[in-house]
Parts: structure tokens; sequence; C-alpha cells
């Protein structure tokens, strides 16, 4: 059971509420699924993204691994460093939370003296933005889709309750889900996505696709002239994303330290997501002229590139102790380790990445 929302995150959602069913209103009623979450998260003031909530760490609602230990910034920071020495130029992190990261990584540069010549952040989150430059995951919408005998629908939102008022508490607004006919887009999406599947989804299997992820990765493409791009998330291989088994698709919610799978409560004051399809994100890359350069789990990731030896550079006793717990953190399979996926796209770059030494997955994709 979640804990509930204090007046002030109940205030707030009240108020996002009544926003989401405004936009439903001037749609005519159904909203798809990826403009609510769009809204959701990134409405100016109210979506959990642009409003002041605590996201990150132990008060927050979610942990990202530079959040659990600057090991993990370290390590990037040595596949950075052999980056740098051939190409030299810039890091640009995105999304960069509370900025730990940066700090970690630009301390681990400095020690090793590959400095980049700048260190960019671009984050559309105006709350986390401030914090960064005080101190020194972005999830991407998507569309939900339901297999049906005779096609594909596609998944939006409706009000569950038309009448009422989202002024008051005492009448909050409900939100249904309501499937509708997919349009041409979704339609020759998902042929193309799909049609690769050992075997066809059953009736009523349900699952997202982000077609916002080839535009993402071409726009980033552009800002590379020679180097490398590294990419973390929760993720899989296509084959592996639209299993026949996984039939209510990954979409998740967290909301202080908490898991769930209702994206229409707590809005504003919780995150949505939904993994990502490695397969795609290796096609989009493709089409935008960079190579897919490594493809393991976090967990190899990080052996790659000595995780295991900088926990013993501290000696011994309580750091140590403490770095071996969150290298575990980082690396078991039932932590971080082998839901995080690792993928390195590359241009203009022929040397070894040591973080994909230990393991290859490209051939998943």
């Amino acid at each position: 059971m979640l804990p509930p929302l204090t007046g002030e995150e109940r205030a707030h959602s009240l108020r996002l509420a009544a926003r989401i069913a405004e936009a439903i209103a001037a749609a005519g009623g159904w909203l798809s699924f990826e403009r609510f979450m769009e809204l959701a998260l990134y409405a100016p003031g109210l979506g959990y993204y642009s409003a002041g909530s605590e996201k990150l760490g132990a008060g927050g609602d979610f942990v990202t691994a530079p959040e659990v230990s600057d090991l993990f910034s370290r390590c990037i920071a040595r596949q950075c460093a052999a980056v740098l020495m051939r190409t030299g130029g810039e890091i640009l992190e995105l999304g960069a939370g509370t900025g730990r990261m940066a700090a970690a990584v630009l301390t681990e540069l400095a020690a090793q003296r590959v400095l980049p010549e700048r260190y960019a952040i671009l984050e559309v989150s105006a709350d986390l933005a401030q914090r960064q430059r005080e101190r020194l995951a972005d999830a991407l919408p998507c569309r939900r889709f339901r297999c049906e005998a005779d096609g594909i629908s596609e998944l939006g939102v409706v009000l569950d309750a038309p009448g009422a008022d989202p002024s008051t508490a005492a009448a909050p607004v409900r939100f249904a889900e309501r499937a509708v006919e997919a349009d041409a887009s979704l339609v020759r999406d998902l042929d193309e996505t799909l049609s690769g599947l050992p075997e066809p989804l059953p009736p009523g299997y349900t699952s997202e696709v982000c077609s916002r992820l080839a535009p993402w990765i071409r726009a980033l493409s552009t800002c590379l002239s020679r180097g490398l791009l590294l990419l973390c998330d929760y993720g899989l291989p296509r084959r592996h994303y639209y299993h026949r088994q996984r039939v209510s698709g990954t979409l998740r919610c967290h909301y202080r330290q908490l898991a769930h799978e209702d994206p229409y409560i707590n809005l504003g004051v919780q995150d949505i997501t939904a993994w990502v399809d490695f397969t795609r994100v290796a096609e989009a890359a493709l089409d935008a002229g960079l190579e897919v350069s490594g493809f393991a789990t976090q967990a190899a990731f990080l052996l790659g590139l000595g995780v295991e030896g900088l926990v013993m550079e501290a000696g011994a006793g309580i750091e140590r102790t403490r770095l071996a717990a969150e290298a575990r953190r980082l690396m078991m399979p039932e932590e971080m380790g082998e839901a995080f996926k690792m993928m390195a796209l590359s241009r203009g770059l022929d040397i070894p990445l040591a973080g994909f030494a230990l393991q290859d997955l490209r051939r998943l994709l």
C-alpha cells in the first residue's frame, strides 16, 4: 500500500488533475496516453519534473546509480577519459539529477589529468537544473497500445467522472483508460516494430512504444562530430521487451521509493516511466549515422572499468565496507546490475571500450 499524500501534495495533485482534465476536454474527451504522460511529468509548474518536490535519493521517489554511489560515476569517468585522451572535446550529461554525477566525474577526470574543455548539463526539469547550479533517467513519454483480435488499438485517457469539479477536494477528478482504433502512424510503427518477433502477440497484450526515441537519438547525433554517447537505463532487447509473457507492458510509477502500476493517481508527485526498447535505440542510432559500439548490463560495464579495484583502494575499515555495499547494490542481479543496461553509440571512434570488454550483448538486439 502506498503512503498517503500530504496535504500539500494532495493540493498540488488536484491542480494538475484539473489541468489534465482541461486538456482532455479540449481534445474532445479522449487524450492519448503519450500526451497525458507528458503533462503529468512536464506541465509547467505542475508536472513531476517541473515542480519542486524532492525526486532523488532516500527522501525522494527513486534512486539512480549516481545517487547510490560515486563508484558508478568514477567508472563513467574512466570510460570518458579513454575517449577524451583520443578526441579531446567536451562532455554533455543529460538529465543530471542533483548534479552529483557531474561533480564525481569531474573530480575523477581531474585526478587523471584528463579534464574536458567543458562539462555541460541538459536538464528539462527547471527545479533540478537550479539544484545542479547550486551544487556545482529523462523520461520520454510513450504511447500505449493493446493487441486486438482484428488489429491494434491505442490506449488513452478519459474522465471517469466527467461531472466532477476538479477544484474541490470533495470531488477530485478521476481518470480512466479507454481504447480507440490506432491511427495510421501507430499502426505503421508497430508493424515495423513487432514484425520481427518470434511469434505474434496475443489479443489483450498491452505495452508501450516510444515514438519519440528516434528523433531524440537523431538530435543527439547532431551534437557529436566524433566521440561517444553512453546511455544507461532500465531496458531490454526487443524480443525480450515484447515477450508474450510480459502481457501488461513495462510501465511503472515510483512514489517514495515504492513502485506501482497506476499512473492515474498521485499526479505531479510520482514518477511515470517505461523501460527502453534498446533495439529501437540501436535502429535509431544506425539511421542517424552512428555505430553501436557496445551493449552490456550495468554490472558487466562496471566490472570492465575496474569497480572492484576502486573498492579495494579504500583499504580496510568502515569506508571499504561502505563502498563494497554500494558496489553490490550497483551490480547484483536483484538490485541494479541486470535490469539496467549500458549502450555505447559512437562516431569516428576506433578504440577499445573497457566498459564493454567483458560482455557483448549486441547479438540480442
